[in-house]
């Protein structure tokens, strides 16, 4: 953490910026899913809080490092890939799970099946 002091204030500051509306987005998913009353309208609010609020993170990371050591730090990418593709996939995979506990129990409040 000795080169923190060396960040420019620009960097410093669009930094501050990413993290602070990453964290937002994050919380405001958070709070979505202790507000929202059903599962199926929970599942989405932490699902989309936390892909875009972890993307503002990893691009103030990706920016805050590759300023500190002057070259693209894109590692990050990764990480920013595989929470785009595991977070929906668990959605759909939490979802289609809920349909079909809830359809086979008899629930009435479940969409029916379009054949």
């Amino acid at each position: 953490m000795t080169e923190a002091p060396d960040l420019p204030l620009w960097a410093a500051i669009l930094t501050a910026l990413l993290l602070l509306t990453g964290a937002s987005i994050t919380a405001i998913g958070s709070i979505g899913l202790l507000r929202l009353k059903s599962f199926y309208q929970r599942v989405h609010a932490p699902t989309l809080g936390s892909t875009l609020g972890a993307g503002g993170i990893l691009v103030a990371s990706i920016l805050c490092f590759s300023v500190l050591e002057g070259r693209a730090v894109i590692h990050e990418v990764l990480i920013a890939l595989f929470l785009t593709l595991t977070t929906p996939v668990t959605l759909m995979l939490l979802a289609r799970a809920a349909l079909y506990r809830d359809r086979t129990e008899g629930d009435e409040d479940v969409p029916k099946e379009l054949d």
